[in-house]
């Protein structure tokens, strides 16, 4: 049973590979059209929307509702049954989507009001020529196009669900690869089609190509659910589009939704509101927030919560069949090896961020102040990186225990932590201007650094909730304890890596950046992950049976280290 799970992981982990790589090359192509000026920012500001939409209602969520009791059926072989559940919960997703999008539409401007209230006083700084761009009426034009794409990639994660209750795991992650290649081909496209046309030149042309972008994603979330239907229309014997609560499972599926609305949300609304802060600040602070969370998201995704995902069912089943000292010792192994990839992520990123971001980003529009921007954003994430990922395991832990309350309540903990710590360091941070980092005199009216402090701000906040989930650990797992010791040996090797690929990169100073960052970090990953080998430390091995698709080895198992 151990290898089609792993199995499974691993094709989870090579469809998210393949999705977030064409997300690098979706946000390069933005940056390079975009910049980090007003028009990334409306970017960066309509598409928080129907991604907080998507969030609530997508993936996790249905993860948490839909699959158990859609999984269930199929084991009982109850397969028309679910083929009806299946219809139903896609006929009440999809009345719900239409809802939202019709909302969207109606109400595009006062949305944009609460989403970017800073937006607002665009127009009084274009009339007095303090700003070149209106971002207000931009914005609003581009949500009515946005938001009916909300709707379409809530149905992909319904998909989503379907497709991995029958085992079929590499599709619904690589779909969203539809929806990256359809943004940055309406990006390409529009740019050869725009170039030298007459009346598109500077800010118009960058307005036309904004809302080109827009339509792309609306496609693109067509696309990407459609991507996925034949495979679940061919699987789901017995659908059947319904609009009914009493299709059996249905009432299960939405009580089961409700506690896990309740955690999404407070998550969602942490990123609303450092939207909400970030557009009351000087222009270039959404989208530089929204580049550098690209990169952090990525580690995350692939290091993070991967693991806790296969770890969800795993524990949940060893809860009911061994005693809490040997779930806590499972719990204990998954916390170090996420710790294993993600600490030298951490370090790479403070120390090569720079670098990094600029063989992502850096062409066109994107010079060198926003790439010491989003440098300076990805490093104050990056510190809490490793919070972040062990959070999500502890919470799939409390879950694993029928708990959603205390998931829940750390989360708003993280939300007011964050909103609170963020306000004082944005308004400290936005006083001085990113030329300071390389200048002694920088230009007034460039970009500012108050989006770093709402940054550092969400790091704490991390460390806040890791703390309070740990805390109240004790009375579920009073044996489970975070594995510091294995931390510290693992920064020490990072910092050990450190000292070679430095010297690659000041060999490599004169290459571009698209160039030397793939040495540079090679020679990082070759040292680190070499040395782990050479010591023979479990959590290489445990990473290397998950590529390989076989379980954990009984070393791995016995060992506490």
């Amino acid at each position: 049973m151990t290898r089609p799970k792993v199995v499974g992981s691993v094709r989870v982990a090579g469809g998210i590979l393949s999705s977030r790589v064409l997300g690098l090359v979706r946000e390069a192509s933005i940056a390079f059209v975009f910049g980090a000026g007003g028009h990334g920012d409306v970017f960066g500001a309509v598409m928080r929307g129907p991604n907080l939409l998507q969030n609530l209602l997508g993936e996790q969520t249905l993860s948490a509702s839909f699959i158990p009791v859609y999984s269930r059926m199929l084991e009982e072989g109850r397969e028309e049954e679910a083929g009806r559940l299946a219809g139903a919960m896609f006929g009440l997703l999809l009345a719900a989507a239409a809802a939202l999008a019709l909302a969207g539409i109606l109400l595009a401007r006062p949305i944009v009001a609460v989403m970017a209230p800073g937006f607002l006083a665009d127009a009084a700084r274009v009339a007095a020529g303090n700003a070149g761009t209106d971002r207000f009426p931009l914005a609003v034009s581009a949500v009515r196009i946005l938001f009916p794409m909300t709707g379409f990639l809530v149905l992909s994660a319904w998909a989503l669900g379907v497709l991995n209750s029958h085992r079929r795991f590499f599709l619904p992650y690589f779909a969203p690869v539809v929806w990256n290649s359809a943004i940055i081909s309406a990006l390409i496209g529009g740019s050869f089609w725009l170039a030298g046309a007459p009346g598109f030149e500077g800010g118009a042309r960058l307005d036309r190509l904004l809302l080109i972008a827009c339509w792309g994603a609306l496609a693109g979330g067509l696309l990407q659910l459609l991507v996925q239907m034949p495979l679940v229309l061919r699987l789901s014997r017995g659908f059947r589009v319904a609009l009914s609560t009493r299709v059996a499972g249905v009432a299960e599926t939405l009580r089961a939704l409700g506690p896990m609305l309740g955690a999404r949300g407070a998550l969602q609304i942490s990123t609303y509101l450092d939207q909400v802060l970030a557009s009351l600040l000087t222009v270039g602070a959404i989208i530089g927030l929204r580049y550098g969370s690209i990169l952090y998201l990525l580690p995350f995704a692939l290091f993070g919560a991967s693991v806790a995902a296969a770890e969800l069912p795993e524990l949940s089943r060893r809860r009911a069949a061994e005693s809490a000292a040997a779930v806590a010792s499972r719990a204990r192994r998954s916390l170090r090896q996420i710790a294993f990839l993600v600490v030298p992520t951490m370090v790479g990123y403070l120390a090569f961020g720079y670098l990094i971001v600029g063989a992502v980003y850096r062409r066109g529009s994107f010079g060198r102040e926003a790439n010491w921007l989003v440098y300076c954003i990805l490093g104050a994430y990056s510190l809490g990186l490793l919070a972040a990922t062990w959070a999500r395991l502890l919470q799939n832990l409390y879950y694993a225990h029928g708990n959603t309350r205390i998931p829940a309540t750390t989360a708003v903990l993280r939300v007011a932590t964050s909103v609170v710590v963020g306000i004082g360091l944005m308004l400290l941070l936005d006083r001085y201007p990113v030329g300071a980092l390389f200048s002694s005199s920088p230009a007034e009216g460039e970009l500012r650094l108050g989006g770093v402090g709402l940054a550092l701000a969400g790091g704490l906040a991390a460390w806040v909730e890791l703390s309070a989930l740990r805390l109240r650990s004790r009375g579920v797992l009073p044996a489970l304890s975070l594995p510091w010791d294995a931390l510290g040996r693992m920064v020490a090797l990072a910092a050990v890596a450190l000292i070679p690929s430095t010297g690659v990169w000041y060999a490599a100073a004169a290459l571009p950046a698209w160039v030397a960052a793939p040495l540079v970090i090679a020679s990082f990953a070759v040292v680190y992950l070499g040395v782990a080998r050479w010591r023979r430390w479990s959590e290489l091995d445990s990473w290397l049976g998950r590529l390989a698709g076989e379980g954990s080895t009984a070393e791995e198992e016995r060992s506490e280290e």
